[in-house]
Formats: C-alpha cells, sequence, structure tokens
C-alpha cells in the first residue's frame, strides 16, 4: 500500500472505525479478492466489538499489498458515503504532496521532530543529540 494511503487510513482512523461495519460484506469482498486470509477473517471474527473489529482490519491492511486500499474502497459498497471521503482524502494527499517519495517524507519526518526536541531543549537549556554532530540524512543526503 502506497504511504498515501496508508496516511489516509491512519487520518480517518476514527471516524472509520465509528461508521464501518466490517462483518458483511467488507470482510468477505476483500478475501474473495485475495488481501485478506482464511486467518486475518478469523481473528477479525473473533473481536468482541465492532469497533474492535474494525480497527484490526484497519491495522491489518497496510500490509496486505499495493491492492489493498482500492479493494478496501471497492468493499465498501455498503457505506457509499465512507467511499466518498476516503477518495475525496486521497486526492487531497496527492495535491497536498506530490512526487514525495516514502524515503523523503521520513527524512522530513525526522528532521521536524529534530526541529521540536531542539525547541523544547533550548526551553530547559541543552543541544539536542545530533546538533553538534552536523547529522546527515541518508535518505536524501541534506544536512542539518
Amino acid at each position: 500500500m502506497e504511504a498515501r494511503d496508508k496516511q489516509v487510513l491512519r487520518s480517518l482512523r476514527l471516524e472509520l472505525g465509528a461508521e464501518v461495519l466490517v462483518e458483511g460484506l467488507v470482510l468477505q469482498y476483500l478475501y474473495q479478492e485475495g488481501v485478506l486470509t482464511e486467518n486475518h477473517v478469523q481473528e477479525i471474527k473473533a473481536q468482541t466489538t465492532g469497533l474492535r473489529k474494525t480497527m484490526l482490519l484497519l491495522d491489518i491492511l497496510p500490509s496486505r499489498g499495493p491492492k489493498a486500499f482500492d479493494a478496501f474502497l471497492d468493499s465498501l459498497q455498503e457505506f457509499p458515503w465512507v467511499r466518498e471521503k476516503l477518495e475525496k482524502a486521497r486526492e487531497e494527499a496527492v495535491t497536498e504532496l506530490p512526487a514525495v517519495g516514502a524515503k523523503q517524507q521520513r527524512c522530513s519526518f525526522f528532521f521536524a521532530r529534530l526541529e521540536e526536541k531542539r525547541r523544547a531543549g533550548r526551553r530547559v537549556g541543552w543541544e539536542a543529540e545530533g546538533e553538534r554532530r552536523g547529522q546527515k540524512c541518508q535518505s536524501v543526503g541534506t544536512r542539518t
């Protein structure tokens, strides 16, 4: 699954948990399409609440290959408003981050976290680790 699609699922996780009942067609469709294994289906069905079932599905989906997100969208026939919300969030993610690779995103995230640590550290009087050494990000080759 693409990083963009993982981000969409993560950003709408609570809404999906509240609105999607995975027990019906959703699970069966994903199983039919080979996105979920029989073990996945059994594990999801074993959860005690609808929310837990949906959350487990959302935990499993990102690791199920490049067609998992599209298959999930297709499985939402009973929930057209949810499908529309996911498609809209996906389009917005594309316009916000065009052509940014996963490695560059990880590096940007690293530098953002490092900057947060620097700001917090300055308030208490210490330097963030790596600041003194000019730590280099291997992914895109930029220096802090």
